[in-house]
């Protein structure tokens, strides 16, 4: 006795099956580029720390250490050769330029388009940096957790 077949049965998967799992494979690929690009990011954004001389090499540790904290969702980067966190869009919401950069007096920490710091008609962008003490650490994480939101 002989039986047919039903091809769909016989493949094993229906074809929706087989959609969704090339789907899901699409989406862990994402996924590993994502934390790829993310591990690069922070090793690229450590190197460049690294290279900084004091005291810019300690505001920026500390800067990136507080960004993680604050707003984990932030991919770390360079972003002209300096310290850039960016959004899930690849877009750079935050930056540190540091002093020696450009031969300044003041290192800068400051915030692009895709922050969401908007207040009124005007509010700042960018903020100078001498020192980091526990005050201006609690204004950076909030400025940080407000343009994330």
């Amino acid at each position: 006795m002989s039986q047919k077949k039903d091809p769909q049965k016989s493949a094993g998967f229906t074809d929706e099956e087989k959609a969704a799992v090339k789907e899901r494979a699409k989406e862990l690929k994402a996924e590993a580029r994502a934390k790829k690009g993310r591990e690069e990011g922070e090793k690229d954004v450590l190197e460049k720390i690294a290279e900084m001389p004091e005291p810019d090499r300690a505001m920026a540790q500390r800067l990136h250490e507080i960004i993680k904290a604050s707003a984990p969702d932030l991919s770390p980067k360079t972003w002209y050769g300096m310290p850039a966190y960016a959004n899930k869009d690849g877009k750079v919401v935050c930056y540190f330029t540091p002093a020696s950069k450009f031969d300044s007096r003041y290192a800068t920490f400051g915030f692009n388009d895709d922050a969401n710091l908007d207040e009124g008609n005007m509010w700042p962008t960018s903020f100078a940096l001498t020192k980091l003490t526990a005050a201006e650490e609690e204004k950076i994480v909030a400025l940080v957790k407000k343009a994330v939101r």
